[in-house]
């Protein structure tokens, strides 16, 4: 008789087989092992997440709202007074020159070298209609918000790319509807989306188990260092070190003055090319 074929009997007299009472060494330690690491990564990555979906933006909404519209004039009466000395310039050229001066073409010229000025200015003013839009969004309650961050983290080990490799694409969907949940707050679609994936457990007990283990302890360690450093980046990276200046009113209010007394010169600049633009073409 093989070794597979012998049998013996539990307390209860329930026969049972030898094969059945193998444990490979170190199988529970390192699906344990697994299992907090994947938990550490879920961890991780809600905390990258709610920095880049929800800590960033109300950062940077916070700041637009505080001095969003000062920065936006000044950048604009900027932009106004380079394009002003630019067109003096090529007025004088032309002067220089001796050559018929055609307004239409010098202005021409200008809409093609500040086209990029000019993108700038809307991206500026997006941002603002943004925060704007942002401001008036109804906050959820604490409890609600600990509720949100919790479903958000479970539906992370169930249904990120990162902790399940190949995914199904439904699921992929999923994913990405409960990323989306999350960054406005969408409380009732991530229960829903909970409700829908239930659990996944590690592999049980079987001859290619501790390969697979194996292997996906390696990758989640790569990916653990990975994320851990796109925190770091992120937390050193615009709007997040914008943080301390906007929880700060005293550095605001500097801000703000610095900023007013940037747009009176500008303006004080603007005013002179414009003289000096009339006084050329007279």
């Amino acid at each position: 008789m093989s070794f597979k074929d012998q049998t013996s009997k539990d307390d209860t007299g329930k026969a049972f087989s030898a094969e059945q009472v193998i444990v490979f060494p170190g199988f529970e330690n390192l699906k344990n092992e697994v299992e907090k690491m994947r938990t550490e990564l879920s961890m991780l990555l809600l905390e990258r997440d709610e920095l880049l979906l929800v800590i960033c933006p109300n950062i940077e909404t916070d700041y637009m709202l505080k001095l969003g519209s000062i920065e936006y004039k000044a950048y604009e009466a900027m932009c106004a007074m380079l394009r002003l000395k630019r067109k003096f310039e090529l007025l004088q050229a032309k002067r220089n020159r001796q050559e018929n001066i055609v307004l239409i073409d010098i202005e021409k010229v200008l809409d093609e070298e500040f086209v990029e000025y000019q993108r700038q200015l809307e991206e500026q003013l997006n941002k603002m209609n943004e925060a704007l839009h942002r401001s008036r969004l109804e906050a959820l309650s604490q409890e609600d918000t600990r509720e949100l961050k919790k479903l958000y983290r479970k539906i992370m080990k169930l249904l990120h790319p990162d902790l399940n490799p190949g995914l199904s694409k439904s699921k992929t969907e999923l994913f990405h509807h409960a990323v989306s949940a999350y960054k406005n707050g969408d409380l009732d679609t991530l229960r829903m989306i909970f409700e829908m994936v239930g659990d996944d457990p590690l592999p049980e007990l079987k001859s290619d188990a501790m390969t697979q283990l194996t292997e996906e302890k390696e990758r989640l360690k790569d990916l653990l260092k990975s994320i851990t450093d796109s925190i770091e980046k992120i937390k050193s990276s615009y709007p997040y070190t914008l943080k301390e200046l906007v929880e700060d009113e005293k550095k605001i209010k500097e801000k703000k003055q610095e900023s007013e007394e940037i747009l009176k010169q500008y303006q004080e600049m603007i005013a002179l090319y414009k003289r000096r633009i009339e006084e050329m073409l007279r």
